[in-house]
C-alpha cells in the first residue's frame, strides 16, 4: 500500500510540474509576440496583482520584518511589491535578452546596459588568469554572465536549477545559448569549478542562497550558514575575488558594476579565513540589498525559517 501511495504521489508531482511548466511556456510564447517594453511592463503589472496573493508572500513579509524592523508595515509592503515586479521583469527579460544586450564594451555604455568598472572587465578578458566573481540575486543578475560570454570573458557560472525539471531543462537550454559554460549546483560541482581555475579561467557564483551546512555567519544581524565553497576555492588557488552586481535602472535600463578585487581576511597562519571571508561576502551582499531592497529575492528562505511559518 505504501509503495502504491508513494508511486501515486510521484506521478501526481510529475503531472503538476508538467502542467505548471506548460502554462509558463505558453505565457512566454505569447510574450514573444508583443513588443519587448510592452510585454515586460505587462508582466510586471500582473506580478503586482498575483505576487501578494501567493503563499510565498507571507515569507517575504516575515523576512522583511526581521531584516528591517525599523521600517513601517507600509514600507515593507512597498518593498515586497517592488520585488514581485522585479521577478516578473526578470522572467520576461529572458524572452527578449537579445534586445537587452545591445552594448558597446569599448567605453561601458550601451543602449540599455552600462558597465561600471569596465577597465576590470577588459583586464580580466585580455589578461587571462584564474579569478572568481561573486554576485547575488539582485536586479537582473543573469545579465552578468551573458555580457561576459558575449564579449569573450571566459566565466563558468555555478547555478542552481529550478525544482521543476521541465522548467529546468528549458532554462538550461536558454542559459547555454547566452551564458557559455555552466555547472549545475550538485554533487561534483566543486571539482568542476576547481578544474576551471586550474586552467587559468574564471568562475562566477551566487553567494546569497540558503545553505544548511557551512560557515556560521550573520546576514542582516540574523544567524545564517554560508556556503564555504567560494572561500575554499580562493584559498586553494590564491586567485582574485571580485564582487559584481546588476542594478535595475528606470526606463528598463541596467547598470552592471564590477568592483575592485576584495582583500580576503587571513588567519594567524596566513591562510584565508573561511568564517571571516564568508561573513565578508554576506556583508557585501547586505550592503547591496539595503541600497535596493526591492531588487532582491525576499521569497528565498535565506534564514531557513519557513518551517516556523508553515509548520
Amino acid at each position: 500500500m505504501k509503495r502504491f501511495l508513494s508511486r501515486y504521489a510521484f506521478k501526481l508531482r510529475k503531472a503538476k510540474n508538467w502542467l505548471v511548466a506548460q502554462i509558463i511556456f505558453v505565457i512566454l510564447r505569447i510574450l514573444r509576440r508583443i513588443p519587448a517594453r510592452t510585454a515586460i511592463r505587462f508582466t510586471e503589472k500582473m506580478a503586482y496583482l498575483i505576487g501578494p496573493r501567493t503563499a510565498r508572500h507571507k515569507l517575504v513579509l516575515y523576512n522583511l520584518e526581521r531584516a528591517f524592523p525599523e521600517k513601517s508595515e507600509e514600507e515593507r509592503e512597498a518593498i515586497a511589491r517592488d520585488m514581485w515586479g522585479n521577478m516578473a521583469r526578470l522572467a520576461a527579460e529572458y524572452v527578449f535578452v537579445e534586445e537587452l544586450i545591445d552594448h558597446d564594451l569599448a567605453n561601458g555604455n550601451g543602449g540599455m546596459i552600462e558597465v561600471d568598472g569596465i577597465e576590470r572587465f577588459l583586464d580580466l578578458r585580455d589578461n587571462p588568469r584564474p579569478f572568481i566573481v561573486f554576485t547575488a540575486h539582485t536586479g537582473n543578475f543573469e545579465l552578468l554572465p551573458i555580457i561576459a560570454a558575449k564579449y569573450g570573458l571566459n566565466v563558468t557560472a555555478l547555478f542552481r536549477p529550478p525544482n521543476n525539471p521541465y522548467i529546468a531543462r528549458k532554462l538550461m537550454s536558454a542559459r547555454r545559448t547566452h551564458m557559455g559554460h555552466l555547472v549545475p549546483s550538485q554533487v561534483g560541482a566543486a571539482w568542476s569549478l576547481a578544474g576551471v581555475l586550474e586552467t587559468g579561467k574564471g568562475v562566477g557564483m551566487l553567494v546569497d542562497q540558503k545553505f544548511h551546512k557551512g560557515a556560521k555567519t550573520e546576514f542582516f544581524g540574523l544567524k545564517v550558514q554560508t556556503n564555504p565553497l567560494l572561500v575554499k576555492l580562493a584559498r586553494n588557488y590564491d586567485c582574485e575575488v571580485y564582487p559584481a552586481r546588476s542594478i535595475r535602472l528606470p526606463d528598463g535600463r541596467f547598470r552592471l558594476e564590477i568592483e575592485p578585487a576584495v582583500e580576503l581576511p587571513r588567519n594567524g597562519s596566513g591562510q584565508i579565513d573561511v568564517a571571516a571571508t564568508a561573513q565578508l561576502l554576506n556583508d557585501k551582499v547586505e550592503s547591496w540589498v539595503r541600497e535596493y531592497p526591492g531588487q532582491w529575492q525576499w521569497f528565498h528562505d535565506r534564514w531557513n525559517i519557513k518551517h516556523k511559518l508553515y509548520g
